[in-house]
């Protein structure tokens, strides 16, 4: 039975413990948040202690696994201060706001033998996985190019109600890295290549309030000579559903929200969708952009820490797509095209 802690009880850890809460081989013993009112009430639902000092928690508690939850800029100090304690970890999106900063979470879970692993749900999602595949079967034949847009809503309201969202120093960016990260890490994910470059321009455009970015768009090229291209906003009248697009030697695959099509050349045809059912056990709240793939990827997390299959996300897999989150910053701030070097 492994014993987990819950730090952060905001929106997204529903999707964390109530999977958890299904799961025979796990028992959710402590839940944590800085504002106690969320953690009491998180730990009432699910019968177990609350704390509102993570580190606290995790002198107190004999856990085997804490769950992430928080903004951007604690998962690093959180990650850290865990793997130190012998804890294994599975924290969300992103790993961190600095590149360094998710290189250090690596090296600390390696250095404490404990399992790191990192909330890219998107890829558990039927569509994802159907590409996916087709892509590994080689049906599609080679590679060419591909393309993204995600066009969302975040008003400048929604940024008000938030103590970290919309800084630099706190959430790390905007556009990008809350919103288009899931997208971006599909593309980069599908493609399955080491970057060769990063150029890309970012802009607020539409937002009085905040100081990150509401528009990015660029171009990434990988060392197989795939060019893909992406463009994001944030101040579109509703989230609409993204859109990836990928031009194969044998046809096309197109995904749109959480449908995929594949169309080939000899003019058939395969899809997959989510189901439409998935997300009503959340309750209420729940964003039918998160996906249905907390769930998978959560279990599959625990399936690798019982030795019964490799990890699928790990840091040293996360960190490629923090990398191009990072770069994609690095380059619209200095307007420069931004090389990846050999060993990265």
């Amino acid at each position: 039975m492994f014993r987990v802690g819950i730090i952060g009880c905001g929106n997204i850890y529903r999707m964390h413990a109530v999977t958890l809460s299904t799961m025979e081989n796990v028992k959710i013993v402590a839940v944590c948040d800085n504002k106690e009112d969320r953690a009491k009430d998180a730990a009432q639902k699910y019968g177990c202690k609350y704390y509102t000092d993570y580190k606290e928690m995790i002198q107190k508690e004999d856990l085997d696994v804490i769950h992430i939850c928080t903004p951007h800029y604690l998962h690093p100090e959180m990650a850290i201060e865990t793997a130190r304690n012998g804890i294994n970890i599975l924290t969300e999106k992103p790993m961190s706001i600095k590149l360094e900063d998710a290189e250090a979470m690596i090296k600390a879970a390696k250095d404490n033998h404990v399992v790191l692993g990192v909330i890219f749900q998107n890829r558990y999602n039927p569509g994802s996985k159907l590409i996916k595949q087709t892509l590994q079967s080689g049906k599609l034949g080679k590679l060419i190019s591909g393309r993204a847009l995600v066009a969302w809503s975040r008003s400048d309201e929604y940024y008000s109600k938030s103590d970290w969202k919309g800084t630099w120093e706190k959430e790390g960016g905007g556009v990008i890295i809350d919103q288009a990260i899931h997208t971006l890490d599909l593309l980069r994910w599908f493609v399955d290549d080491e970057i060769e470059y990063v150029d890309a321009n970012i802009s607020n455009r539409a937002h009085e309030i905040v100081e990150v970015e509401d528009s990015a768009e660029g171009v990434i090229k990988y060392k197989n000579g795939v060019l893909t291209g992406f463009n994001a906003i944030n101040y579109y009248g509703y989230d609409a559903p993204v859109e990836i697009e990928l031009y194969c030697e044998n046809g096309v695959a197109q995904m749109t929200g959480h449908h995929a099509l594949i169309k080939f050349n000899d003019f058939t045809e395969i899809s997959a969708d989510r189901n439409p059912n998935e997300g009503e056990h959340y309750g209420n709240g729940y964003k039918r952009y998160w996906g249905s793939g907390h769930k998978e990827q959560i279990k599959q997390y625990y399936a690798a820490l019982e030795n019964k299959a490799p990890l699928d996300v790990t840091g040293d897999e996360a960190v490629k797509t923090q990398r191009m989150i990072c770069a994609i910053y690095d380059s619209g701030k200095s307007n420069k095209r931004i090389y990846f070097n050999k060993e990265r």
